[in-house]
């Protein structure tokens, strides 16, 4: 199979772990006679560096010629530190985003046994540990209508939403609800904002479609607190651009590391995947960023083209550099290996490089090579 990839490195140490899940794409390709054709653009500080805009149009017309988009990290500490910058590197994913119409967000959550010692929770709670949340991404208060006053004493930003807006991402959720647990859980703040109000009745009419799947609502505050009481009992999560931000990344704590988890935003026609973690500037250059997060945003990337089994090889991969202990330095300060390293793991992984016993002594801090 032949596909066409459009690739942003971004920002901080975008470029590495995007470089990692691209080696990790070519063993896939190797391993399985696909053919990957890969195209690469601007977008971030590093965009705003060379061009003057966080998001060139030639980014976005490779992104339209692209089969799916492979993102690696946004912002820049010059701009996070100046209030008053006109131009800021988020800027141009969310224009992405909006010029692409990606407007569902898709964040899997779930643990690692060998990793929960990181998590602040009790193992106990952990187990189990599987759900996913559908974020809306082009609607909401980040999009809306925003206003300061002359005196820099009042300002507001504009919360909208429409039917259609909900309606699509909804029916998203329910659907892929049915091929997992069969349940989907409304975070909104009905109580008090109309527009939450209107999300729940717009997902009241359309879950009378799917009644073969369980219905829950619950309220933001509420959700953030169950998320970290039980968080097990969650299947497909659903909720808006702001509630969907704030939660995924609460989330994130459960598996021990920000840099462990994957993201999918999808539209009508291109999908984007990204991990979820930031660029991270202060590891920059250093290879010692985890890239974990970015492969398994190609594991997603390889199921949207429809390759679940190359998709599965990609995870069981993950899950043997973890469970042998071959991590990077947020998860051990100690004892850790580099991200070209795990990049280089995952991939001898693939095409069946990894002998049946490893013997630790033998990989180098740089260097996979197994003897």
């Amino acid at each position: 199979m032949n596909k066409k990839i459009a690739v942003i490195l971004g920002d901080g140490i975008g470029p590495e772990v995007t470089t990692q899940a691209v080696r990790v794409l070519e063993a896939i390709a190797e391993q399985h006679h696909h053919h990957f054709e890969y195209e690469f653009g601007l977008m971030g500080a590093d965009a705003i560096d060379k061009t003057g805009s966080p998001l060139p149009e030639e980014t976005i017309e490779i992104c339209k010629r692209s089969n799916a988009i492979l993102f690696g990290a946004i912002g820049h500490p010059k701009y996070d530190n100046d209030p008053n910058a006109k131009v800021r590197p988020e800027q141009g994913l969310l224009q992405l985003r909006k010029s692409l119409g990606l407007f569902a967000n898709i964040r899997p959550i779930n643990t690692y046994p060998s990793l929960q010692h990181l998590s602040p929770l009790k193992s106990q709670q952990l187990e189990g540990v599987d759900f996913i949340i559908f974020r809306e991404l082009t609607g909401g208060i980040y999009f809306g209508e925003k206003e300061i006053n002359a005196e820099q004493t009042l300002a507001s930003d504009k919360c909208v939403y429409s039917r259609e807006e909900i309606e699509r991402i909804t029916h998203l959720a329910f659907q892929y609800a049915r091929i997992r647990k069969k349940k989907v859980t409304l975070v909104d703040k009905a109580n008090v904002l109309e527009t939450s109000r209107l999300w729940r009745k717009v997902v009241q009419d359309i879950a009378l479609q799917y009644a073969d799947v369980q219905t829950e609502y619950m309220f933001v505050d509420n959700a953030a607190m169950q998320i970290i009481i039980n968080p097990k009992q969650f299947d497909v999560v659903l909720t808006e651009n702001m509630f969907g931000d704030i939660i995924s990344d609460e989330a994130s704590v459960l598996s021990g590391s920000l840099g462990l988890l994957p993201s999918a935003s999808v539209g009508g026609n291109t999908a984007l995947f990204e991990p979820i973690h930031g660029s991270y500037p202060q590891a920059a250059g250093k290879d010692i960023a985890n890239p974990v997060g970015s492969i398994l945003s190609s594991a997603m990337m390889l199921d949207y083209f429809g390759m679940h089994a190359e998709a599965e090889s990609v995870r069981e991969a993950v899950n043997w550099t973890l469970q042998n202990g071959f991590v990077t330095k947020d998860i051990d300060p100690v004892n850790f290996y580099f991200t070209s390293t795990i990049g280089e793991l995952v991939c001898d992984y693939i095409a069946n490089k990894i002998p049946g016993v490893v013997n630790k002594a033998n990989i180098e801090l740089r260097k996979s090579t197994i003897i």
